[in-house]
């Protein structure tokens, strides 16, 4: 419900339905279509089989798994059925959201708790044995590119959560899937692709201290 509420009060995101089964998600994807499945495949009535089969009928179909606590074998389970997005049902409204829009628009989203056990149990979302992922480069959203904007210009994460009326938390989380998808693990690293993408320009370190 809480789910559906915050749904309905998004300008971009219309809820086709629901279903509480296999058989049901089936029928109602034929039958309305959709661009994204926000599904829970460890619930009763559903099998992670409905993945492959529904993407098989409808190639551009993306779904975003939200499940409770994951381990590393569901969650390499999912990537190689078609999990495009995998977040966990206590992250933030504001994550959620974003896992939804991000995937819509064709990228992928892993929320901070997932992109731990991801680092945790060295699972590569871009292993070539993970067929249902792409080897295209993968694309930062906006919000993303406003983030690393922000970061390279010396914001903390409390103060760039200030500017952009999110929490701390959606922030980290937004930082750790830049860091992922940029394959970098320090806020310099971050710095150095905005200065080279002309996000920030370099001017800005001339006469600013080094980065450690």
């Amino acid at each position: 419900m809480g789910l559906r509420s915050v749904f309905k009060n998004s300008n971009d995101v219309e809820i086709i339905g629901e279903a509480t089964s296999d058989s049901q998600l089936v029928e109602l994807i034929s039958s309305f279509g959709a661009d994204v499945v926000l599904i829970d495949f460890a619930a009763r009535g559903f099998s992670i089989d409905v993945i492959p089969r529904l993407k098989k009928e409808m190639k551009n179909l993306k779904f975003i798994a939200i499940t409770v606590e994951p381990n590393s074998a569901t969650i390499r389970s999912a990537l190689k059925a078609g999990i495009s997005s995998y977040i966990k049902k206590d992250c933030d409204l504001a994550e959620i959201m974003s896992s939804v829009r991000e995937t819509g628009q064709g990228g992928r989203f892993f929320c901070g708790q997932i992109l731990d056990t991801l680092q945790q149990e060295e699972i590569d979302p871009n292993d070539q044995s993970l067929k249902e992922f792409s080897c295209e480069p993968v694309q930062l959203s906006q919000r993303e590119l406003e983030i690393i904007k922000l970061i390279a210009e010396g914001n903390t994460n409390v103060q760039i959560a200030e500017k952009l009326f999110l929490s701390n938390h959606t922030i980290n989380t937004h930082r750790k899937n830049v860091m992922a998808k940029l394959g970098v693990n320090n806020t310099a690293a971050i710095v150095l692709f905005a200065v080279k993408t002309k996000l920030v320009s370099p001017n800005k370190f001339l006469f600013s201290p080094s980065l450690s």
